[in-house]
């Protein structure tokens, strides 16, 4: 079954998208708020969501929360704060059992209500947030924030990007930073909340089974009249590499990690980006690899090394964890295999793997109801009109010249190691 957006435009940048399946028992609803990824308001955005979940004006409590969608037949409340090349984007979603398949309709329109009230009608004091509140969530956030650096291999990634990206709006954490959180009140969290509501771009999903009165219900409840919606300009693209970067950074680790950023200045928007996505796969994309096999398996340098794309910056990187010892070597074999995807030297079951890989990631969309929310707002940011269909149907066109036009322009930034050796 192929899924399809019926997109209605509510409002100055506000959006909702209806896509209609009967494949789940259960429907989704998420709203999107998108904004330009920048460091003076990065933090608070962060924290709206956590404070936002802690009561609304009806339901003071967030446990009180949470005993409401258990009583909607356990309906799966979450939010999250992420960001898409240079935009910010805040989300929040409700996962809940089609009201039509209990016999029991109002539900649909219960869960709805009570996600609209969390996020439009929060508990205030005074006209802001409650103090108690937004303090508690600060610590809370302070030790999301630090605890980054727990997660070794995410940490070093993250770290190669600050470094490869120090003078572009992506290098920006997405979570906001410890030192921000000191000038935070219970008052201008509620103005920056405020002005996340009236200027965002907003984008709606619903993804079900649903029927005309839904579909009414939530144009009616999501019409707002606003002026002044934020303008998000499409990243700038670097080409060119006019200097490389090098970062060794001592931890007390006990393996090290290398990551290895790389421009390929091909957007995603170019005729050659998907013969970049199979080149990223044939270099390390999976067990068929190069990178796989000759760093991992003939030279057993690696304990893990793989390659990724970063759609909306046109990045590639590769990340390997290996013995402090093994730095240069490693380093060595990886450009060591670009050089020879670069000139060709792979065969058509190469490519076909690739295909089959990227295609089958692709498929695996489908049999999930937050991925189709997920994939369709990708689609929406991308200005890419193409279903599912259309982009599994476009991999089988890409030929081996694509591949090594594409891999040719792939060009090395920054190398980021993070090394335990004293």
């Amino acid at each position: 079954m192929e899924f399809n957006n019926k997109r209605i435009k509510l409002g100055n940048g506000i959006y909702l998208n209806m896509i209609h399946t009967d494949k789940f028992k259960s429907n989704l609803l998420s709203y999107y708020f998108i904004r330009p990824l920048n460091r003076e308001e990065v933090t608070m955005n962060s924290l709206v969501p956590l404070v936002l979940k802690r009561g609304t004006k009806d339901i003071n409590t967030s446990i009180e929360i949470e005993k409401e969608f258990e009583s909607l037949c356990g309906a799966n409340y979450s939010s999250s704060v992420n960001k898409r090349g240079e935009r910010h984007v805040i989300r929040f979603t409700v996962e809940w059992a089609n009201g039509q398949y209990l016999s029991d309709t109002s539900l649909n329109y219960r869960v709805i209500d009570l996600l609209r009230s969390i996020i439009y009608d929060p508990y205030t004091e005074n006209g802001a947030f409650k103090k108690e509140y937004v303090e508690q969530e600060k610590e809370n956030h302070k030790i999301r924030i630090e605890s980054k650096i727990n997660d070794k291999r995410s940490y070093a990634i993250n770290r190669c990007i600050e470094e490869m990206c120090k003078y572009e709006n992506f290098s920006i954490y997405p979570l906001g930073y410890v030192e921000d959180l000191g000038t935070i009140d219970e008052n201008n969290l509620y103005i920056q909340y405020k002005k996340l509501l009236d200027t965002s771009q907003i984008e709606i999903f619903y993804v079900g089974n649903f029927d005309e009165d839904i579909e009414s219900y939530l144009v009616n409840k999501n019409k707002i009249d606003r002026e002044n919606v934020v303008d998000i300009k499409r990243e700038n693209i670097i080409v060119s590499v006019k200097q490389k970067n090098l970062i060794n950074e001592k931890l007390d680790v006990n393996q090290g990690k290398i990551v290895i950023g790389y421009r390929t200045g091909i957007p995603f928007e170019d005729k050659l980006y998907n013969g970049l996505l199979i080149a990223n796969d044939i270099l390390g994309g999976g067990p068929n690899s190069k990178l796989f096999n000759n760093v991992r398996e003939k030279e057993s340098l690696a304990y893990y090394v793989s390659s990724t794309i970063i759609k909306y910056k046109s990045i590639m990187l590769v990340d390997a964890g290996i013995e402090f010892a093994n730095y240069h070597k490693t380093v060595d074999i990886i450009n060591k295999q670009l050089e020879e995807l670069k000139a060709g030297n792979f065969t058509e079951d190469d490519i076909e793997i690739s295909k089959k890989a990227i295609k089958t990631s692709t498929e695996s969309i489908r049999d999930s109801i937050f991925l189709i929310s997920e994939f369709f707002l990708s689609q929406i940011l991308a200005k890419d009109s193409r279903n599912l269909e259309g982009m599994i149907s476009d991999f089988d066109k890409v030929t081996r010249e694509d591949i090594i036009k594409a891999a040719s322009n792939i060009t090395i930034d920054t190398i980021y190691f993070m090394n335990g050796e004293k």
